[in-house]
């Protein structure tokens, strides 16, 4: 124990969903197997796991570098990936270990449903995301995909179309995009296929954040989830710090006998967690 006495403890719902379990179980067996594995993008949006995993033997490779790879096995992250991933495979003999999460790949079906009946689409996600990009590419990307409300007040839009969302966006959100665009008149079909374990959480963080004088939030930058669940925390704990790694942490932050509540996305590793309360507990 610090000088501080810092009590510290850990929201046992937090850290991997079962999408992101799956892909790293699927990963960690075939690199005990072959010793190596080539993994399309970030396995999961956690800079630390993702070195872990590196060490291993996991090669991270991007859609350029798949080109050119010929007769080897390929990891599909969780986020799923979009039609032409899988017609390169083929043409290069690639075998692919599709660890795409059931979730993403449901929402994949609807979506390419929606427009073979040529309805128009769009997708409430973030741009450039790699969930959103598997998405849009069921529509050969003639989807538009809107991050902000606000893009679409210059948009051109169709009177009527079908409203998706990314599977790890804020269900309160989603609702009020759908409400706001009812409300301008146009005829909205709206899917809701956010991650109710995504959105769960949304609702189960705020008991834990009131908790404590403070909270760490722990999670990747990239990570969009990690983004929803911070400002749920924030809100209803406004002394909520975002960090991404232990060393972040500044002693500067607490005050000796603080409550601290350690939460995280569903891309944070517990074992992450685990070194924060270490280091807090040392403060």
């Amino acid at each position: 124990m610090g000088e501080y006495n810092l009590k510290v403890s850990i929201d046992q719902d937090s850290g991997f969903c079962f999408g992101v379990v799956y892909a790293i179980d699927m990963a960690e067996e075939i690199l005990a197997e072959d010793g190596y594995l080539y993994c399309l993008g970030d396995i999961v949006h956690n800079d630390e796991e993702v070195e872990r995993l590196k060490a291993k033997g996991l090669r991270i490779i991007e859609h350029e570098q798949l080109k050119d790879l010929h007769n080897e096995k390929v990891l599909i992250r969780a986020h799923g990936e979009a039609p032409e991933t899988y017609r390169l495979a083929l043409e290069n003999n690639i075998l692919l270990i599709d660890a795409s999460c059931p979730v993403v790949l449901k929402l994949q079906n609807r979506i390419k449903t929606s427009f073979d009946e040529k309805e128009k689409i769009l997708i409430f996600g973030k741009h450039g995301h790699a969930e959103v990009v598997g998405l849009q590419g069921q529509t050969n990307n003639e989807a538009l995909v809107f991050q902000d409300i606000a893009e679409l007040d210059d948009a051109e839009l169709p009177a009527k179309f079908t409203l998706y969302s990314q599977t790890t966006k804020s269900t309160d959100k989603f609702y009020k995009i759908k409400n706001e665009l009812l409300a301008r008149g146009y005829e909205v079909k709206a899917n809701d296929t956010i991650c109710r374990q995504v959105s769960n959480r949304d609702k189960d963080l705020p008991a834990f954040a009131v908790k404590f004088n403070k909270v760490v939030f722990v999670s990747g930058r990239k990570s969009s989830n990690g983004k929803v669940l911070f400002e749920v925390c924030k809100r209803h704990n406004p002394d909520t710090y975002f960090i991404s790694s232990p060393e972040e942490l500044d002693k500067a932050m607490f005050a000796p006998g603080d409550t601290i509540g350690i939460a995280g996305a569903t891309s944070t590793p517990m074992w992450l967690m685990e070194q924060v309360k270490a280091t807090l507990e040392q403060f």
